[in-house]
């Protein structure tokens, strides 16, 4: 096990269904390097993500330990669903294999659920959903995680779920503007089943949202995806 001081720094990996991202951050979670990136191999078997992991974790100098955002269900570094990846994934050891890979500890999450912990102040109920090439979500309570929400897979409207509504390709099919109009009544809907204080809507399309906000809905940016990494390692 690594030691949790002032010098650790980490690897923080976000795997995206069109891109991979990584950057290396401090103990306090500022970024240590500049993100890098790459497109996501396709097909997005687990050798090839994991070879792309190692080739941009190469450019990126030292660290010490590897957290890892990923689409789809986690447990104990288990992956268990990955809709925009590939079947592959189903009950894959990520964790084992990205640290045999790396020679460092590596701790996996949900993608939804490590840019929450980048993004949210710890307070009250707090909702994040991540607009990208699928739809993610993840939600808190007094900064505590409810683990294995998979919103996205819900019912939403004309009987689609909010990821077949608001995904990447949606998107591209219906325009900014209609697509717009429905991410409004997401918000609506989300609103009143959660009751929530504050939503923070993040993702690579968060910056398509041209609509105004509600005052507890905020924007927050991309990197908040790989920033919360540091959070996986606060025991």
């Amino acid at each position: 096990m690594v030691e949790t001081t002032g010098s650790a720094r980490t690897l923080a990996v976000d795997i995206g269904g069109s891109g991979i991202k990584v950057i290396v951050l401090d103990e306090a979670g500022e970024p240590l390097t500049e993100r890098s990136r790459m497109e996501t191999p396709q097909p997005p078997k687990p050798d090839a993500v994991l070879a792309v992991i190692a080739q941009l974790a190469a450019g990126q100098g030292e660290f010490d330990r590897v957290s890892v955002g990923f689409p789809g269900v986690v447990r104990n570094g288990v992956t268990y669903t990955a809709v925009n990846l590939d079947p592959a994934w189903m009950e894959f050891d990520l964790a084992a294999a990205l640290q045999e890979r790396l020679g460092k500890p590596v701790r996996v999450a949900n993608d939804a659920d490590m840019q929450g912990m980048g993004a949210i102040a710890g307070n009250g109920v707090e909702l994040v959903v991540t607009l990208g090439t699928g739809f993610g979500s993840a939600l808190f309570v007094n900064g505590k995680l409810v683990p294995n929400l998979e919103m996205g897979h819900h019912p939403f409207r004309k009987g689609e779920t909010y990821e077949q509504q608001l995904r990447r390709t949606a998107l591209d099919d219906i325009g900014q503007k209609r697509w717009n109009r429905r991410l409004e009544k997401a918000i609506g809907t989300l609103g009143r089943l959660f009751n929530y204080d504050c939503l923070y809507i993040g993702g690579g399309e968060a910056k398509k949202v041209s609509l105004e906000l509600p005052a507890n809905v905020k924007i927050v940016p991309n990197i908040s995806g790989l920033l919360g990494g540091i959070a996986l390692w606060r025991d």
